[in-house]
Parts: C-alpha cells; sequence; structure tokens
C-alpha cells in the first residue's frame, strides 16, 4: 500500500464503530439518517442488476471500498452473492460483525485481490472521491478487470454541482481531502478503461423513499440536480 492509500486506511480506522453517525451529523437534516440514503443506492443498485443483466437474485457483486457494510443486509437479501473490500481493516472488522455471512478482504489500494473475469457485477458507493487522483484510472481498471465479460460496473457519486451536497461534504470530517468527480469526469474513467455503452444518471432529486418516489426521481435524472449520480457501464463480450 502507498502512502497516500496509507494515510486513507487510517483515516477510515478512526470511524470504524461510528461511520452511519457521522455521516447523519453532516447531512444535517433532523430525523435523517444515514440508513435512508444507503437503502436508497442499494435499491437504485437492484434496479441496475434488473434492468441491465436480467435479474439479480443469481447474481454475483463485488462492493469496492465497502467500508463498514451498512448496505449490505439491504443487497445481500436480493442477490446470490456478496462480497467485500476495502483499504482499512478497522471497517472491515466491523462489517464482517454486522454481516457474518459475506465474505471481506483486505485491498492494498492497488490491485483487487480477486482473480480476472469473477463477477457478474461490481459497485462503488461514494469511494472515489477518496481515491487518489492519481490512482483513478486503474481504479476504474481494475473494476473492469475482476468482472465477467457483460457484466457492469456502477460508481454512486456525489454531485458537485448541487450546493446542498457540497455543504454536506464540506460539514463532514473524513471528506475533507476528498477530490469530487463531476460525471463526465467518471465517464472518461470508464471509457478510458474499456467500459461499453456508459452512461450516467442524476439522482436523489428528491427523497425518493420508494418505488413510486423513485420512477419520478428518475423523470429528473437527466438533468444535473441531484445530489447524487451514478455511472454504469458494461465489460465488452
Amino acid at each position: 500500500m502507498d502512502i497516500e492509500q496509507d494515510a486513507i486506511a487510517r483515516e477510515f480506522d478512526k470511524y470504524d464503530k461510528n461511520y452511519a453517525d457521522t455521516v447523519a451529523d453532516s447531512v444535517g437534516i433532523p430525523g435523517l439518517k444515514a440508513d435512508f440514503f444507503t437503502r436508497v443506492k442499494a435499491d437504485y443498485f437492484i434496479d441496475l442488476l434488473n434492468d441491465n443483466l436480467g435479474g439479480s437474485t443469481d447474481k454475483d457483486v463485488l462492493d469496492i471500498g465497502c467500508g463498514v457494510g451498512l448496505y449490505h443486509d439491504y443487497l445481500s437479501k436480493n442477490i446470490a452473492g456478496l462480497q467485500g473490500t476495502d483499504v482499512s481493516q478497522a471497517c472491515l472488522n466491523t462489517a464482517k460483525r454486522n454481516n457474518p455471512t459475506i465474505a471481506y478482504t483486505p485491498y492494498d489500494g492497488s490491485r483487487l485481490p480477486y482473480d480476472d473475469n469473477s463477477f457478474d457485477a461490481a459497485l462503488t458507493i461514494c469511494v472515489m472521491h477518496h481515491v487518489p487522483v492519481s490512482s483513478w484510472e486503474s481504479f476504474s481498471s481494475e473494476m473492469l478487470r475482476i468482472l465477467k465479460p457483460g457484466g457492469i460496473g456502477a460508481v454512486f457519486e456525489h454531485n458537485p454541482l448541487n450546493p446542498l451536497t457540497m455543504r454536506i461534504v464540506n460539514r463532514c470530517p473524513f471528506d475533507e481531502d476528498a477530490v469530487l468527480l463531476k460525471s463526465s469526469k467518471t465517464e472518461s474513467l470508464f471509457n478510458g478503461a474499456g467500459f461499453s455503452d456508459v452512461k450516467s444518471r442524476f439522482i436523489l432529486s428528491i427523497p425518493p423513499a420508494n418505488r413510486i418516489l423513485r420512477n419520478i426521481d428518475r423523470c429528473f435524472s437527466r438533468l444535473p440536480f441531484g445530489a447524487q449520480y451514478y455511472t454504469i457501464g458494461r465489460k465488452p463480450e
């Protein structure tokens, strides 16, 4: 692990027991917990599996930069197999305690600890803005490498064009050194890595607490208003 990645790992080791509370405090909306946002993104990811791979219940998925595995309880109920990897061993230990049936593997921040063509899908949620800028290209290439041909990769990220998002990021102690990526940059990284069918959609223009509101949220998905966005791409067959 290089110096930058080691510093990131040590920073997140501090939040292995209070990550969700720290996020909720940064959001600063009374009664709105981090659990709400994790569930929304988990629901969106399951939708992506259904829409792009014809279903989710028979798919093997890797979560890159999984942290304490906040949303793994939601995801694991809808997919065949879920694994997680992270540079923070302390966070992985917490994730394992909370989700004992899921396999977690340490990651050195350079090469993912999995063979080529291992997973039907991979996702990373609000992680890339913590990855050193010099490693963005290799991070994207590694996601592609571990996917099976035809598999999909998905990056969920903060939308730096949304002022509320920027307010939350600026309040969050572990986002102090974050470098946010516009959706166009994430698309460029995916295209450069060799993904096909790359596209982005904005989410959280409204609070999509259920499927009906999620469908309404999708109506605004091509406009850069949402608090976050996802970029997806497919590994060529």
